[in-house]
Parts: C-alpha cells; sequence; structure tokens
C-alpha cells in the first residue's frame, strides 16, 4: 500500500470532552494565527481521511480536524444516546470551542456525515459565532436509504429496506484484501479510482469499529437534517461526485437550492462517494476558495 495517502504531519493533539462528557480527539495542524480550517469526516472514516488536505493547506492555514465520536481514536458511545444528530452536533460545538479564540471565524468542511454534523449544528450558538463560511462535501439531509443506489434496481420500498439492510450489517468486515476492496470500491468510488486510494480508502473503513458502524447506520437510515439546511445560513459550497452511490448528485443539487447562500455546486464527473480521497486536489481548492474570500480579513490582520 502507498501510506503516504494517509500519513500525516506533525501536530498538535488535544481532547475536547462534549456536552455529555465523551472526550473527542482532535489534532492541529499548522502555524498558530494563521487562518483556520475545521474538518469533519464521514461514517466509518477517521481524521486519516483528510491526509491529502491537511498535508496541503497546513502549508498556510490552521487546520483543526477530529475524530467524530466512536471512529479513529475517540471512545465509542457508551450507550444508544450517544448516537444521535444531537451528540453529533454537540461534539463539534466542543472542538470549536477548544481550539478557536473567542468570536474567531473558520471555514468548516464536512463530509458525508461530516457534512450532516454541520446541518444539525447550523442552529447552535457555538458554530454560528465560529462559522464564516462551509463546504458540504459528498452529502445529504435525508432519504439517505431511499436515494442510495448501492443496491441495484428501481427506487422503492424494496431497495430502501435491502439498502438498510446493507449499510447496518453487523458482520464484521474482516481484513483488507482483494474482494473486500472490489466491494468498497463498488460502493463507495468511482470506477476510475486509483488501486491505492481504493486501498487507502479500505484500511480507514475497515479500522472502524463495528459497534459505531452499525450505531451509526441506524441514526444515518432514519436521518432527517432538511431543516439544518435552510437554517445554515452563510456561504456554503457543495460538491460531490457524478459517481456516488451512497449519497447520489440528487441530494447535492436539492441542497443547493435550498441553501440560503449557496456559493457553488461543483459536481465532478466520474467520482464517487470518497471525494476527498478520490479528487483531493478539487476539494482542497474549494476549501481554499473559501478562507480565501471569507477569511480574508483575518488573515491581513
Amino acid at each position: 500500500m502507498n501510506r503516504h495517502l494517509t500519513s500525516l504531519p506533525a501536530s498538535r493533539e488535544l481532547t475536547a470532552v462534549s456536552a455529555d462528557g465523551a472526550p473527542i480527539h482532535v489534532e492541529v495542524y499548522g502555524a498558530e494565527g494563521a487562518p483556520a480550517v475545521v474538518l469533519a469526516h464521514g461514517w466509518t472514516c477517521s481524521i486519516a481521511f483528510w491526509a491529502e488536505q491537511i498535508r496541503s493547506l497546513a502549508a498556510d492555514h490552521r487546520v483543526i480536524a477530529y475524530d467524530q465520536r466512536g471512529h479513529g481514536r475517540s471512545p465509542v458511545p457508551a450507550g444508544p444516546s450517544g448516537y444521535a444528530t444531537r451528540a453529533l452536533a454537540d461534539d463539534l460545538e466542543a472542538v470549536l470551542a477548544s481550539t478557536l479564540a473567542p468570536a474567531e471565524k473558520a471555514v468548516l468542511a464536512g463530509h458525508s456525515m461530516g457534512g450532516m454534523t454541520l446541518m444539525a449544528a447550523a442552529d447552535r450558538p457555538v458554530f454560528r459565532e465560529h462559522a464564516a463560511a462551509a463546504l458540504l462535501c459528498s452529502t445529504g439531509p435525508s432519504r439517505l436509504t431511499a436515494e442510495a443506489t448501492v443496491v441495484p434496481g428501481r427506487p422503492g420500498e424494496r431497495r430502501t429496506r435491502l439498502t438498510r439492510g446493507v449499510l447496518g450489517a453487523k458482520a464484521p468486515l474482516g481484513p483488507v484484501n482483494a474482494i473486500s476492496r472490489k466491494i468498497l470500491k463498488y460502493a463507495t468510488m468511482g470506477p476510475g479510482s486509483a488501486p491505492e486510494r481504493v486501498d487507502a480508502c479500505a484500511r480507514i473503513v475497515h479500522a472502524c469499529p463495528r459497534g459505531a458502524r452499525v450505531g451509526w447506520s441506524k441514526v444515518l437510515s432514519g436521518l432527517d437534517l432538511e431543516a439544518g439546511v435552510r437554517a445554515l445560513d452563510l456561504p456554503v459550497a457543495v460538491v460531490v461526485g457524478t459517481a456516488d452511490r451512497l449519497t447520489p448528485p440528487v441530494h447535492s443539487r436539492a441542497m443547493a437550492e435550498a441553501l440560503p447562500q449557496c456559493v457553488g455546486l461543483l459536481e465532478l464527473a466520474g467520482m464517487g462517494h470518497m471525494t476527498p480521497v478520490e479528487a483531493p486536489e478539487a476539494v482542497t481548492a474549494r476549501i481554499r476558495e473559501l478562507t480565501d474570500t471569507y477569511l480574508e480579513v483575518k488573515e491581513k490582520a
């Protein structure tokens, strides 16, 4: 495996404590005082998923990345109440409060469940205090199992039910091998994805604890954050791959229409769900455009 794809530069580590006492592992890259970017990863992923964005942006930004609860180095929730969009919003608020000065602004980027985290926190006071602009990357607010095309066939209750079963399967993922890489590529990545990128994603996903994977799948299958999209009253860019089977472009197009201040919808031809890994330069460029535009005053201060 080309491990450089997920290798990270030196960071400063800290623990943010969420509203229910859950510890959230946080890593900060780049120079203090540089324009701030906060990265929230998706379901079954970890900080390492953002490795290419972190390596690029940390040269001239302060990049704050954290492991969602139950992922990476953030412990699995103690009970069912820890699996809720409310908890995701609580965790993000804790990260922002722990890493940013009062009233300091940042650009927030969320991939998949990370984007849903931004929607869940949209009306929270700490979010509003710190968010200057946002990127919603390969995500959606509702009807995830109904719109997903992981299971072939016509849209309808049968396909939705089968999709829910596939995504919520309790069986362990097992080791990363040729078969598991093929399955992951089909479900989450574009057909032209390079083998080393498929392998990198597979190793990140397979490292997610089974309990967290199953627990969050239940939350995602019943997700309804439509109100959160409308509450994101700040400049928001949207990115999606045209071959995304988990959160197809129908979600991104609807969000672009519903967002109060959408500043662009970028559809990446042939890319699947794992856009920060599949098209790292495009995702990083979109984040940079947001920081250049909406953190300009802070950068010159």
